[in-house]
């Protein structure tokens, strides 16, 4: 596309929180641009080719309930894509549709490194190219591309789960003997590493922290991504730990995004009641990650972990904060999250207990004319972190910036009439959000 350096607004990120504002800013008569390093819905496509969707979709709009997935008022992803929990690429195929049928001005391949502002005149978008001015920013660029090891000593020794393309392609890379499915007989043969069977219990129980653990995975993290990686591999016969300090498999809520989703919790307890080789071990805060090697030059058994040239690996351990010793064949994989795409404009954002503080309108309170949308709008210590939570906000960041240039914002009623629009945020509260 041809546009001019300068535009009234910037929205950077085209995953569904850039496309869905966009689509609300296209009602309006502003000239505005996406701006997007990669490509729409990059971070869907990052995705592992088994992982899915945790909100389900379905084709209610006829029945005036919107599909939890859609971006805009008036699409479905079940409709669009024929499925309830769609994978990464087949959502990013929805936003490419809306964005194609709205013809979105979008640029691909701009990376905005830096964004500057001073009182007095336009944001400046420092980019991998030209540098581009706006009177307004929209920041959209979500979290999936950061992925967060906590700077734990020893993270480079795993593997996030966020480098994983396919769980089967990583189970057929990797070195290490797996488990036999459940119900198999354990082999007496000592230089296999032994097998559990259903009858052993293996998963069927929380096991403690105090136990010695020796599995073909660990798996560091037991929130949505760490459950769902365990699951991926015990279903591909891999024996798997998983260890979080919390344990969120223990706890429901009527938020999913404080505790497993239904989904997950459904597929989790089915695994578990076939003798899936899964434990879970909770209260445990990992101290670092170490390989652990065969032998010493002399061919003595050495019990020490530090990696040393030219010793082969034979597992790898990891240490908690209790001096525990957990083992596992191959590298760990970490689902500790991921850093905020916030850090880039960390200093044109005011943070409390981690959290930006926004406006009502979902403006920085720092920096005038920087709007937050996506998974890390928060109010009142509550995330709006799935689609269905933050996409009522795309209209009231469009319908503010819309106002300030003093263009018809009429055209944004429908997102109230089909319930897209929340405005009251007294629903948010503390301890519980009503949203």
């Amino acid at each position: 596309m041809t546009r001019s350096t300068d535009l009234e607004v910037a929205i950077v990120g085209a995953g569904p929180a850039g496309i869905g504002t966009a689509v609300a800013l296209e009602k309006l008569d502003l000239e505005y641009a996406v701006l997007e390093r990669d490509c729409i819905g990059a971070s869907f496509r990052q995705w592992p080719d088994e992982m899915r969707l945790l909100t389900p979709s379905f084709p209610a709009n006829a029945f005036g309930v919107r599909d939890l997935n859609a971006v805009t008022p008036d699409t479905s992803p079940a409709l669009a894509l024929d499925r309830e929990h769609p994978t990464g690429d087949q959502y990013a195929d929805y936003l490419e549709a809306v964005a194609d049928f709205h013809d979105l001005p979008i640029e691909t391949g701009v990376d905005v490194e830096r964004v500057v502002h001073d009182d007095d005149g336009p944001f400046t978008l420092e980019t991998d190219r030209e540098p581009i001015d706006a009177q307004y920013v929209v920041w959209a660029a979500g979290q999936y591309q950061y992925p967060a090891n906590g700077s734990m000593p020893g993270a480079d020794r795993a593997v996030h789960v966020a480098e994983i393309d396919s769980w089967s392609t990583y189970v057929d890379s990797l070195s290490v003997p797996s488990s036999e499915s459940s119900g198999s007989e354990a082999t007496d043969d000592p230089g296999e590493p032994p097998t559990r069977t259903a009858a052993d219990g293996a998963g069927a129980e929380t096991r403690s922290s105090q136990e010695p653990i020796g599995d073909d995975a660990i798996v560091v993290g037991g929130a949505e991504s760490g459950i769902d990686a365990a699951l991926e591999l015990a279903e591909r016969g891999v024996s798997v730990t998983v260890l979080d300090e919390e344990g969120p498999w223990q706890f429901r809520s009527p938020d999913p995004s404080e505790v497993l989703s239904p989904r997950t919790t459904e597929r989790l307890e089915a695994a578990l009641t076939d003798g899936a080789p899964i434990d879970l071990v909770d209260g445990i805060r990992v101290q670092r990650i170490e390989s652990v090697t065969d032998t010493t030059t002399d061919g003595s058994a050495d019990p020490t972990d530090s990696y040393l040239p030219g010793r082969e690996t034979e597992g790898y351990a990891v240490i908690t904060t209790s001096g525990d010793r957990i083992s596992s064949r191959s590298p760990p994989i970490l689902a500790t999250g991921f850093d905020t795409s916030l850090s880039l404009v960390a200093d044109l954002f005011a943070f409390e207990n981690g959290l930006p503080e926004l406006t009502e309108r979902d403006e920085s309170t720092a920096t005038p004319g920087l709007f937050l949308v996506g998974p890390e709008v928060a109010h009142n210590g509550q995330k709006f972190c799935f689609i269905y939570k933050f996409r009522r906000r795309f209209a009231i960041v469009a319908e503010t910036i819309g106002e300030r240039l003093a263009v018809d914002t009429d055209p944004l009623a429908e997102y109230r009439e089909k319930e897209m629009y929340l405005e009251d945020l007294e629903c948010c509260e503390p301890e519980y959000c009503d949203c």
